[in-house]
């Protein structure tokens, strides 16, 4: 018998990559609803409440309201918006992250999908602060390359359009203010004591994601050389089924390698006293769907990388 499963904003970016993937799935059944009826609110609850998982896949507010319309207490709902990836109440979905994660994930009926960004920065980073390495008070900045997908269907018509501005054709930074909304979920997460210095920038390609940490090792609180570091990472991430470590020899390290993958793959890039490290991953799959299905897979108690490899 198959696993019951709805997702609630199917229309968007993320929620047409999670039913191609779900629709591949062989441990589910997809419900879907009627194009006519797809803001029905009477026709979504009776969807939601007959599924075993709701992913939600909406802005912000709508995926709060959206919650309140789940009465079954046997459905899980996987919310994929960033309103609940910092409440106490809720599981942060990266099971790679540490044991705790990973049962709270498998026992809980309400999880926060991770953001993209945020993904690559808190696979960086938790470790760091778990094995003491940082200090939860290290000035930490980061910069994360993204294709444009990312910004939804209205970039994506943006980017793809006959006659765009010539700037489209160069990378650009964004959130220059310091107030991207995932900056809340990467010091919550992290532990850390203030958010960093982050700098997003999205690029003229579809997707894929390379977020960067620098690192200067005389700050850190214990000395440790590059080799050791590498290893220490290499170490943590041991078992990880697409979290894992990366090697370039090529001078070059691209964002888009991993695209249409759902693998995050980390590189400490630099010498002993300057590094950076450096999540690779899709910003649609490990940053979003990929995650998504992994989470369902861990709550409905199937091999977490089921539909995804």
């Amino acid at each position: 018998m198959k696993h019951t499963v709805y997702i609630d904003g199917q229309a968007g970016t993320t929620g047409l990559q999670l039913r191609h993937k779900l629709e591949r799935h062989d441990a589910v059944e997809l419900l879907l609803i009627s194009e006519e009826k797809r803001k029905d609110e009477a026709e979504r609850k009776r969807l939601m409440n007959s599924a075993e998982v709701v992913f939600l896949c909406l802005p912000d507010e709508a995926a709060r309201e959206a919650v309140k319309l789940v009465e079954n207490p046997n459905t899980c709902i996987i919310d994929a918006s960033t309103a609940h990836r910092t409440h106490p109440d809720w599981a942060y979905g990266f099971p790679e992250l540490s044991r705790v994660h990973r049962e709270k994930i498998a026992q809980s009926k309400r999880i926060a999908n991770p953001g993209c960004h945020a993904t690559g920065f808190i696979a960086a980073v938790y470790p760091l602060v778990a094995m003491g390495i940082i200090g939860k008070d290290y000035p930490l900045t980061a910069h994360s390359l993204t294709g444009y997908s990312g910004g939804g269907k209205a970039m994506i018509a943006e980017y793809e359009a006959a006659e765009r501005p010539f700037t489209f054709d160069s990378p650009r930074q964004y959130g220059l203010g310091q107030q991207h909304k995932h900056l809340p979920e990467m010091q919550h997460v992290t532990g850390i004591d203030a958010p960093p210095v982050f700098m997003p920038i999205v690029c003229d390609f579809y997707s894929g994601m390379a977020t960067c940490v620098p690192l200067i090792s005389s700050l850190f609180q214990k000395k440790i050389s590059k080799a050791e570091f590498l290893g220490m990472l290499a170490e943590y991430y041991k078992g990880a089924g697409l979290v894992g470590i990366g090697q370039e020899e090529s001078g070059f390290l691209a964002a888009n390698p991993l695209r249409d993958s759902n693998r995050l793959e980390l590189y400490l890039e630099g010498n002993d006293e300057r590094m950076t490290l450096v999540s690779v991953f899709d910003n649609l799959g490990k940053g979003a769907s990929g995650a998504a299905v992994q989470n369902m897979n861990i709550v409905l108690g199937l091999e977490e990388t089921t539909g995804l490899m």
